[in-house]
């Protein structure tokens, strides 16, 4: 009764909370996320809230000697578990579905362009990527401008190695570069930076150095786009249950504070775009996936850690369904002038690329990293999430 986030997590995981009677896990969060919001916040629960917030405070401290073992405690796992549910790419951040058939390959590939439109990119441009997962933003961008240099910044080991690889097999590997080290770190000035699903990383204390950083690195003509995990209103610590298993240290921030942190730079906030459903979408495609590899996942781990990886893309897919969490890009320049004066420049920008062929379209941006064994979830194994 007292942490029942953590309870119920942990019951399922563990075999004590079991769905009987045709019902599923979705089914239960679902109801949880639908009624979650009108439940009144009593004395109780508000002191339960501060206790909270003062652990949060202190887990969410991240200097650079302790943000590698947080990350690796979740992206360091196999290779083998991402193949298994991710696009080819390899693509652990929200998609872009231009249409609600879209599969998740067509969805990805539409993000990454959706974030090249935004950088405005040019020819021999220098970007960094910041939190650069496996590579696959770095070298699309590379594919897409010619003479594009890209560094990119991870903190994973398994990361670092496989996205070095992938710029070696396609021949990029002069141009595009993985280094394992902290953003704080960097110290070279850039042309455009790019970041996605790494600030919920951050941590609210780290906020003002996180754009401070930005703003040194960027040149005088320089662009910035910050995709993120957001909270549609007041920001409160990670649910503990999430927080024990899944992403340690991690917290999801609002708006408000990312503006206000960027109002202590010389940093113009020229876009922001909020992306509601899109991630529900793609945390759909992600768990109908597992669920078609569960036993492949059992034999890779245990029973145990199927049911925690069920509960945290289920738990994710309806919170996101139901209002409770959202993703934000916000698009940042150093001169006022650097952004053309309306949003017409991106939609052309992606005019074209589509405009090129589905064949031509999936080219861009190095090799497949995917097993050549089927891997792929149809809606029929999971029908009633379709009726959201």
């Amino acid at each position: 009764m007292l942490n029942p986030e953590l309870a119920i997590g942990e019951g399922f995981m563990n075999g004590g909370l079991v769905m009987e009677e045709g019902s599923t896990l979705y089914d239960f969060l679902d109801l949880c996320m639908v009624n979650i919001g009108s439940v009144r916040e009593g004395t109780m629960r508000k002191l339960l809230a501060g206790i909270r917030g003062i652990r949060a405070a202190i887990r969410n401290w991240n200097p650079v000697h302790l943000a590698q073992g947080k990350v690796a405690h979740h992206y360091d796992l196999s290779d083998d578990l991402f193949d298994l549910f991710l696009d080819s790419d390899r693509q652990y951040s929200c998609a872009y579905f231009l249409n609600p058939d879209d599969d998740l390959e067509t969805a990805q590939w539409n993000k990454k362009l959706h974030l090249a439109a935004k950088l405005n990119l040019k020819p021999g441009q220098r970007v960094l990527d910041i939190g650069s997962g496996w590579g696959g933003l770095g070298l699309f961008l590379a594919g897409l401008v010619d003479d594009l240099q890209v560094d990119g910044v991870t903190l994973s080991r398994e990361q670092h190695a496989v996205s070095n690889r992938r710029a070696e097999e396609a021949g990029v590997a002069d141009r595009v570069r993985y280094h394992l080290k902290d953003y704080r770190e960097v110290e070279a000035q850039y042309d455009r930076i790019v970041s996605v699903g790494m600030l919920e990383h951050v941590g609210p204390r780290h906020y003002d150095e996180f754009y401070g950083q930005v703003n040194r690195l960027l040149n005088a003509e320089g662009i910035a786009v910050v995709h993120s995990v957001g909270v549609f209103n007041r920001p409160e610590p990670q649910n503990q249950w999430m927080e024990k298993y899944i992403f340690p240290g991690a917290y999801t921030p609002s708006l408000r504070q990312q503006f206000t942190a960027i109002e202590q730079t010389r940093l113009y906030t020229t876009d922001v775009e909020i992306l509601r459903q899109h991630y529900a979408e793609t945390l759909n495609r992600w768990r109908l996936a597992c669920a078609a590899q569960k036993d492949r996942i059992v034999a890779m781990y245990d029973e145990r850690f199927y049911r925690m990886w069920e509960f945290y893309l289920t738990a994710c897919e309806t919170a996101f369904r139901h209002g409770s969490l959202m993703v934000f890009q916000i698009q940042l320049a150093k001169d006022l002038y650097a952004v053309p004066q309306t949003r017409d420049y991106i939609a052309d920008f992606e005019r074209r690329w589509r405009g090129r062929g589905a064949t031509t379209l999936r080219q861009v941006g190095g090799s497949d990293m995917r097993p050549k064994t089927p891997a792929v979830a149809t809606a029929d194994a999971d029908d009633e999430t379709r009726r959201a």
